[in-house]
C-alpha cells in the first residue's frame, strides 16, 4: 500500500464569512460618466426647468436597484430633497410635462435610446 497523500489545509473561512462572499458586488453602470454630469447639473439648479425633472424621474427609474452607482443614488435623493419633492410627486409632474407634448431638447442628447440612431435620417 502506498501512504496517503497528504492534505492540503482546509481553507479558511473569509471574515466577512458565506454571507460576504455571496453579497453581489457593486456595478459600474455603462453611463455613469454621461449621468454624472447631468446629476451635477441637477444639483446645480435651485429651480428645476421640465428638463430637469424628466432627467431626475429618467435617471432615478435607470438607478433603481441597480448594484453600484451609489453615488449618483445618493445624489438623486439629494436632488429630490432640495427641490422638496417626493419620488411620486416628480413623477407626477414629469407625466404631466410629457402629457403636454414635451420633447427634450436634441442639443447634447445621449447617443442612446430608440432615436438617436434615426437622427441622421430625418434630414
Amino acid at each position: 500500500m502506498h501512504p496517503a497523500p497528504a492534505s492540503s489545509p482546509m481553507p479558511q473561512p473569509s471574515p466577512g464569512g458565506a454571507a460576504a462572499a455571496d453579497a453581489p458586488q457593486p456595478q459600474s453602470h455603462p453611463l455613469h460618466a454621461l449621468d454624472r454630469v447631468v446629476v451635477d447639473r441637477l444639483l446645480a439648479a435651485a429651480e428645476p426647468t421640465d428638463a430637469d425633472l424628466v432627467d431626475a424621474a429618467r435617471l432615478l427609474m435607470r438607478y433603481e436597484g441597480f448594484p453600484g452607482a451609489q453615488d449618483i443614488q445618493d445624489d438623486l435623493a439629494k436632488v429630490l430633497r432640495f427641490w422638496t419633492l417626493s419620488r411620486a410627486a416628480l413623477h407626477e409632474r414629469t407625466r404631466a410635462i410629457w402629457a403636454a407634448d414635451f420633447r427634450p431638447s436634441p442639443s447634447g442628447g445621449e447617443a442612446v435610446g430608440s432615436g438617436f440612431d434615426t437622427s441622421a435620417q430625418e434630414s
